[in-house]
């Protein structure tokens, strides 16, 4: 006698009263260990000794090994080992899985058996109805006239089709391979069959990761032609998987784009790489690639490779680009408060401007950081060291050691101001070869440096009165800060504080140089004052302005940046947010002399989540010697939630400048349910940069939710 019946037996022997001593003495003596024994329980029991079958009724329950079987009436015939189950039959699988049916008679072990009107609903609400089935080996289910779908019924109309359903001859659900797979099959839409193949099959709800095509999208645009995308997930092994996907242009080719993903113990490796023979018979492609390593506890490498074939590669295939790749290979570590940096870059520029014989090699660049212990008064010393390498095939090379330590001593007085105090002292080294000179004399070879000393007090005072439930927040800020005047001399190369942007956020720097190689000299005051209201359900508005003041002009500081005077332009910021349906920031700054505005840039959300609208509007006067030229554009979004089901977005970029020109518009439209998703998204590119044109594009995209879609990165079809 198998375990399994022996099981079964004593919990029907117990729920209806018979003493394990009544047993045959062989049956007692060789009966094995009670493992994973059945729970059983029903509302009335009898027991045919003649025919040897147990018959249960009335809410009947038998669970065991994770799976519990409820009907009406069920019976045990114990010389065949065969449970026959009726009525509102239902059977949980431990997969997750239920099996409904009016008629199931199944082996002892549940393993086996044949079920009439089944209803299956897996472990993803998805739903299975077929005339009848058989089950073989606890695993596999072998269903006839079988319909599938994961869509919702029509709560008003029942009998109503669902949205999509694939129906079948025949059905096999294998839970050891967890694939469904079906036979001479069509899918209907909405009742009407669209689609018809002999074979088809996904993965069941259990798998989160399969091998498999993903779902299509095709498109086209006016540049590249009509395009179909019909990616190709393949799982490699649990710590790693690729995508790969063709995408044919009519009018370009065959592009080629890979993405391949790794996890390991110690990090991560992620890689993007794309490939295409266009129209012009030039081979061009592209990689994004990029790993993070833990060495120990402490240290870490890693590194990002991003290069194209050319400038406008990226921009025309629609991949994410900016306005300079940049490729990095490092190693850093931490250790409380110290830190530690060693880094190799390499730059590649897409604008029309950029030489690459100008695109410097930096390697290596060190970087050391440390911070200590609170010591006495509360005081604590810092210390950094940076040193670079830099080197052009055409241009100036050059070397840079920077090494600076400091005291900083927090305070906080009796009428709750705060005030900070610190020292600093920061010395440069430089070698530069082939260095332009501004004055007319031959490029510079050889060294320089400077020391620059530097004290600081940075105070503010922070007063808060409450209105009932709101809070209202005054705060005036200022610092004063004294080093020598001077420092940047003219054989001290610019490699990284070429661009200044003064605004609010950096007023009370001691530094507003963004980089180590040009400083900001002389005696200076800064101030601004601050004010807010703070409601009591998280709604807030604050307001700042500001201005700074040295003792004597600057000239390192270009003409139109704000700060070449005495006095600074004004800057200031407005937040406004009194609920979650708007958002406002301003920010902005003044001229000096007459408040006309030299930079304005405005942001703001309007609307609840249904219907929401944000816009952004940038304007700034382009600074003297300033690698970026001026720009005023204003661009817009509109996100309106229709129904339920369906939702749009329609957003665009107007450049301000000059005459005024559109740079793009695009409009989406989705409608997403239980089951389906289809989303179509027209737009218009206004860009022109060498090979790019002006370009429509349109996308489409259906998605049949649970048939072994893997969410992935579709790129637009246009150029």
């Amino acid at each position: 006698m198998s375990l399994l019946k022996y099981n079964f037996l004593a919990a029907i022997i117990a729920a209806i009263g018979i003493s394990m001593a009544v047993l045959p003495a062989a049956f007692a003596q060789n009966r094995p260990p009670l493992e994973n024994p059945i729970v059983f329980t029903a509302d009335e029991v009898t027991h045919d000794r003649k025919l040897g079958i147990v018959t249960a009724s009335g809410n009947v329950e038998i669970s065991h090994n994770n799976q519990v079987l409820l009907a009406d009436t069920i019976s045990y015939n114990e010389r065949q080992d065969i449970v026959s189950a009726s009525g509102n039959v239902s059977l949980l699988e431990e997969s997750g899985h239920v099996l409904f049916a009016e008629f199931m008679e199944l082996s002892g072990d549940f393993k086996e058996g044949i079920i009439k009107d089944l209803r299956i609903r897996l472990s993803d609400n998805a739903r299975i109805a077929a005339s009848g089935a058989r089950r073989t080996g606890g695993n596999r289910t072998e269903m006839r006239n079988a319909v599938y779908s994961p869509c919702e019924t029509c709560a008003r109309d029942p009998d109503q089709p669902p949205l999509w359903q694939i129906k079948a001859k025949k059905v096999v659900h294998d839970q050891t391979t967890k694939e469904i797979e079906y036979f001479d099959a069509w899918m209907e839409l909405a009742g009407i069959p669209v689609i018809y193949t002999p074979y088809f099959s996904h993965p069941d709800p259990t798998v989160k990761r399969k091998s498999g095509f993903l779902t299509p999208s095709t498109g086209g645009s006016s540049s590249l032609g009509s395009a179909i995308s019909t990616p190709y997930f393949y799982a490699i092994s649990k710590d790693k998987d690729a995508t790969i996907t063709p995408t044919y242009y009519t009018d370009e080719g065959l592009l080629m784009a890979a993405e391949y993903r790794q996890r390991f113990r110690n990090g991560r490796l992620d890689s993007k790489a794309s490939i295409i023979y266009d129209s012009d018979d030039e081979v061009r492609g592209h990689i994004d690639s990029f790993g993070r390593f833990d060495i120990n506890n402490k240290f870490r490498w890693g590194f990002d490779a991003k290069r194209s074939t050319d400038d406008t590669y990226l921009r025309r295939y629609q991949f994410p680009n900016s306005r300079t790749l940049t490729s990095r290979v490092y190693v850093e570590g931490f250790s409380r408060r110290n830190y530690l940096a060693v880094d190799a870059y390499s730059f590649q520029g897409t604008a029309i401007e950029d030489d690459p014989g100008q695109s410097p090699l930096v390697l290596p660049m060190i970087e050391y950081s440390r911070l200590s212990d609170v010591g006495k008064f509360g005081a604590r010393t810092s210390f950094d060291v940076n040193t670079v390498l830099m080197t052009r095939s055409e241009g100036t090379d050059t070397r840079r050691l920077s090494v600076g330590g400091g005291w900083h001593l927090p305070h906080i007085g009796r009428l709750g101001d705060v005030t900070n105090f610190s020292a600093t002292l920061r010395g440069d080294l430089y070698h530069v070869n082939d260095l332009s000179q501004s004055n007319g004399q031959a490029n510079y070879d050889g060294f320089s440096g400077r020391v620059h000393p530097q004290l600081k007090a940075d105070w503010r005072l922070p007063l808060a009165r409450q209105h009932g439930t709101v809070s209202q927040i005054i705060e005036p800020l200022a610092s004063v800060i004294i080093s020598p005047y001077g420092g940047n001399s003219s054989k001290i190369p610019n490699e990284d504080s070429i661009d200044l942007e003064f605004d609010d956020t950096n007023l009370f720097s001691d530094n507003r140089f963004t980089g180590f190689d040009r400083v900001e000299g002389g005696p200076r005051i800064n101030y601004g004052l601050k004010w807010g209201l703070v409601g009591s359900k998280g709604g807030h508005t604050t307001v700042f302005a500001g201005q700074s003041y040295r003792l004597k002009e600057d000239d390192t500081f270009a003409a139109g940046s704000g700060l070449d005077g005495r006095l600074s332009d004004f800057v200031g910021r407005v937040n406004i947010s009194p609920n979650s349906r708007l958002d406002l920031i301003y920010r902005t700054r003044l001229d000096k002399d007459n408040l006309s505005p030299k930079r304005n840039e405005v942001q703001v959300t309007v609307g609840p989540p249904a219907l929401r609208f944000s816009s952004n509007y940038v304007f700034f006067d382009a600074a003297a010697d300033s690698e970026f030229s001026g720009r005023e554009e204003i661009s817009g979004n509109v996100f309106a939630k229709i129904n339920r089901f369906w939702k749009s977005n329609f957003s665009g970029r107007y450049d301000l400048e000059g005459s005024g020109d559109l740079r793009n518009l695009s409009l989406n439209l989705t409608y997403d349910c239980e089951c389906f998703t289809f989303s179509t998204t027209i737009s218009r590119q206004f860009y022109e940069d060498r090979d790019l044109r002006p370009n429509d594009t349109i996308l489409f995209k259906l998605t049949f939710k649970t048939l072994g879609d893997v969410k992935t990165d579709f790129y637009n079809l246009g150029g």
